[in-house]
């Protein structure tokens, strides 16, 4: 039996390295926990996040639970990035302003989701939920890359994206992207409508993943060093992120951690911290390049609908036409 995966022990040397983790602000979150793993390896991390309030207490947390002194030159950094993924022209601005502000950039975690949400649509006629899950992402990711492909000229560089999906991509089902009322599934026949919409923008991203695999390598014979650049979806399994904000969380708690995957939110930021940090994909980028991990840290086959090279084809049309009708 292969060894467990282990943070303190299979990471690629994080020291000087620069990472975005988005929507990362809530202890006993997801992309907390990420954060506090990558850090605590001796990277400079931002959180970026919409709740400048509570980012900035996590952070103090962080620091203060991981020792983090910045006259270390050893010691990891925590930093905030004011982030809201509901605005595609406001993304994009963030995006510019850390391009002025960082020489580098290494790993890109786009981890933030709009989970539940009634079905409603902004101002440009798109779903909000896929704006906030697939078209934000895309325009900070598309715009964050040239700083990417930079670092990557480096020699020895290690240059990651890292989508977060969930195995829920696995009850969507997608014919056609062929423009955006493609994107605005409403599902409004199916059963629990908000959590299929919620799986809907996860299989977008899978989707969303593989056309990005595609794009990089179609640069790579021109742009040198974005053969380094390395694309995955994950799904990082059932964490318990919630039922500390149930009422009588300490009852309900044992009963849901049955049917979990991980038996705490650090144990459970492992997959994402693998796909971010993780040596075996240092060693070996062509193995995950594109592709779609399970919780257990294993490339995967998604559903068919994911790996459909005509949806991804598609969706990159139908999303750069989209952006680009924003201005952006």
């Amino acid at each position: 039996m292969a060894p467990r995966f282990n943070p303190k022990r299979d990471l690629v040397d994080l020291h000087g390295r620069v990472i975005i983790v988005t929507g990362a602000n809530r202890p006993l979150g997801l992309g907390y926990s990420t954060v506090k793993h990558l850090a605590s390896a001796g990277a400079k991390v931002y959180i970026a996040a919409r709740n400048e309030q509570q980012s900035l207490q996590s952070i103090e947390k962080l620091k203060a639970d991981l020792h983090l002194d910045p006259s270390d030159g050893n010691s990891g950094e925590v930093h905030f990035l004011k982030l809201d993924l509901g605005d595609p022209r406001d993304v994009k601005k963030v995006a510019e302003e850390f391009l002025a502000k960082e020489s580098r950039l290494d790993v890109l975690v786009n981890n933030a989701a709009m989970v539940f949400a009634p079905f409603e649509k902004t101002s440009d006629g798109i779903s909000k939920i896929v704006v906030t899950n697939l078209i934000s992402p895309f325009v900070f990711t598309q715009t964050l890359l040239p700083l990417m492909a930079k670092t990557a000229q480096e020699e020895n560089s290690d240059i990651r994206i890292v989508n977060v999906s969930s195995i829920t991509h696995y009850i969507a089902n997608i014919k056609k992207l062929e423009n955006v009322e493609d994107l605005n599934q409403e599902y409004r026949r199916r059963p629990l409508a908000k959590f299929t919409r919620y799986a809907h923008t996860k299989l977008l991203i899978i989707i969303w993943t593989r056309a990005l695999h595609k794009y990089l390598s179609s640069l790579s014979s021109t742009m040198p060093g974005m053969e380094r650049i390395t694309a995955m979806a994950l799904d990082p399994g059932n964490i318990d992120t919630f039922s500390n904000r149930w009422p009588l969380p300490w009852l309900w708690r044992p009963f849901v951690r049955l049917l979990m995957t991980a038996p705490n939110v650090d144990v459970g930021a492992y997959p994402t911290v693998f796909a971010a940090a993780g040596k075996a994909i240092y060693k070996d980028r062509g193995k995950y390049a594109g592709r779609y991990l399970n919780e257990k840290m294993n490339v995967v086959n998604p559903s068919s609908d994911a790996r459909s090279d005509k949806l991804a084809e598609e969706l990159w049309t139908l999303v750069e036409k989209t952006t680009n009708d924003m201005g952006l």
